[in-house]
């Protein structure tokens, strides 16, 4: 009976594999950042429209619901706004960052690759050394 000597399970092999695997999720993460930007402005201009509006309706001549009938409405609209520009805040610098990391992780990439590159260069050329020798008489 032979038994398999199990080998211990890394989440990485190799740094070569997590830069592969960094760079094809890169561009993903920084796009998904700029629509959560693009999104949450969109959110911000119809909440300060929103208010806008509100506004403009307590200010219209006429029967008045009142300033604390209406002021829940009034907090909500200021939460939510607040929410959204921490939101925008947080997603900026996040994009921020991938976008500063995005080149220092490719020169990495690229400088690993000619380190490959090499590595593989110089034991082709020790490999062609060995045959090239004559055995010794």
């Amino acid at each position: 009976m032979s038994e398999k000597k199990e080998e211990p399970s890394y989440p990485l092999k190799t740094v070569h594999d997590f830069l592969n695997e960094l760079d094809k999720e890169w561009d993903s993460f920084r796009t998904a950042a700029l629509i959560g930007i693009i999104t949450s402005a969109v959110l911000l201009a119809f909440i300060v429209f929103r208010i806008l509006l509100f506004l403009a309706v307590l200010r219209k001549p006429g029967p008045r619901l009142g300033l604390f009938a209406s002021l829940d409405e009034i907090l909500f609209l200021i939460l939510i706004a607040a929410f959204v520009i921490y939101e925008i805040s947080l997603l900026l610098r996040q994009y921020r960052f991938f976008k500063k990391w995005e080149r220092r992780v490719g020169l990495l990439l690229h400088l690993e690759e000619e380190l490959l590159t090499d590595t593989e260069r110089e034991e082709a050329d020790a490999g062609n050394s060995l045959k090239n020798q004559k055995p010794p008489l």
